[in-house]
């Protein structure tokens, strides 16, 4: 469930793949609109204005320059999304972005993270993704930003991404929980364990269980909390979502996800989410979509029975 201030929910389509190494989640936005994402958040009774999609530069597809693969355009993009998110939030609407690649969450959560400055609010962010994201220029030889979007909002990046919120608005990784990661390189191994980031690996969901998992990565979350969500679907096992460009074996499973989105849900302080790195062009009759689109209504509380909430 969502949080109760907020007067409707903004979707906000960002059709690019500028920051990935594969074409094609750029089509992403559209393939969640034909799997009804709209009318599955409406459904709760809740105000769904669907703003369209940003635009900004095409894909050049070219090699990487200083280590970064398009910076100029992923900096256009993202800039773009920043200004979007802000905006909704400043008029207490809850935006959801339809991605796009994962370099958007750049974008998203520099603006989350400056309204939360701005209004007293605490942020608490949940990755949930295969992989850590926080690769470098330095350490990543194919220069593909949507491996950097955490290293970039913790400040390490370029200017250009690290900074877009302005001065003081950058992710603290304290407020950062990672969940779902299986593939992480060696390089950003010792970065993430320098910065202290919370990760709940697959290693740890498989000992311990799905839900005190989760019960660890939403602790203290509370009534002052603006908790959001950044879904990049290869969290998911590749088993029943096919549809990314960087799939990785030993995911959660359909009641692993379901699980996740319904303890998320349980807080009633969900405010702002990202859907990222959907691809139809290795999907199967739109199937990945359609199972986002069951996710997000579970984490807009959808339950099989009424439950009672804190």
């Amino acid at each position: 469930m969502i949080a109760n201030n907020w007067h409707g929910v903004s979707l906000i389509g960002a059709p690019t793949d500028i920051g990935a190494g594969t074409r094609g989640a750029s089509m992403g936005p559209e393939a969640l609109r034909v799997a009804g994402i709209g009318p599955a958040i409406a459904n709760f009774g809740i105000d769904v204005r669907d703003t369209g999609n940003l635009s900004g530069p095409p894909n050049p597809f070219v090699p990487p320059v200083n280590g970064y693969r398009h910076l100029p355009q992923v900096a256009q993009w993202n800039q773009s999304l920043h200004d979007a998110v802000f905006a909704e939030l400043q008029s207490q609407r809850m935006p959801v972005v339809l991605g796009g690649d994962h370099c958007l969450g750049i974008g998203s959560i520099s603006a989350v993270a400056k309204h939360c400055v701005a209004t007293g609010k605490k942020l608490r962010v949940l990755w949930l993704d295969a992989h850590a994201d926080f690769n470098t220029a330095s350490l990543t030889p194919s220069g593909n930003i949507h491996g950097m979007p955490v290293a970039c909002l913790c400040g390490d990046g370029p200017s250009e991404l690290v900074d877009m919120g302005g001065p003081g608005h950058r992710l603290n990784p304290k407020d950062l929980r990672q969940v779902g990661i299986r593939s992480v390189d060696e390089g950003e191994k010792r970065l993430v364990a320098n910065m202290g980031i919370e990760v709940f690996d697959m290693r740890f969901i498989d000992e311990h269980g799905m839900r005190h998992a989760m019960e660890t990565a939403l602790a203290l979350v509370d009534n002052n909390t603006h908790l959001h969500v950044s879904l990049d679907v290869d969290f998911l096992d590749p088993e029943i979502a096919p549809g990314v460009g960087t799939t990785v074996r030993g995911g959660p499973n359909y009641r692993e996800a379901q699980l996740c989105m319904e303890m998320i849900a349980d807080t009633s302080r969900l405010s702002s989410l990202d859907i990222v790195e959907l691809n139809p062009a290795f999907d199967v009759r739109n199937q990945t979509a359609e199972l986002a689109v069951d996710l997000i209504e579970s984490l807009f509380g959808k339950s099989t029975l009424m439950r009672k909430r804190d």
